[in-house]
């Protein structure tokens, strides 16, 4: 869990309205976020079936496609 201080905008008959964070606050949040988008790409690669290639092939196929 991230450690952050929020603030709260209080709106009519005193719900919370909004959410202000400092901005080093936003930016852990921001990375927190980035994280977990990680993470869920690597799952859903690691859920499909595919075949491996070597890491020195990878690297060829991928500058090849790059050079044309």
């Amino acid at each position: 869990m991230i450690d952050i201080s929020p603030d709260y905008v209080i709106g009519k008959e005193n719900k919370p309205k909004a959410v202000l964070l400092n901005f080093s606050d936003w930016q852990k949040v921001i990375s927190a976020l980035e994280e977990l988008d990680d993470i869920k790409a690597y799952d859903q690669a690691k859920a499909m079936p595919q075949e491996s290639i070597p890491f020195d092939q990878a690297i060829r196929e991928i500058q090849a496609e790059y050079d044309s």
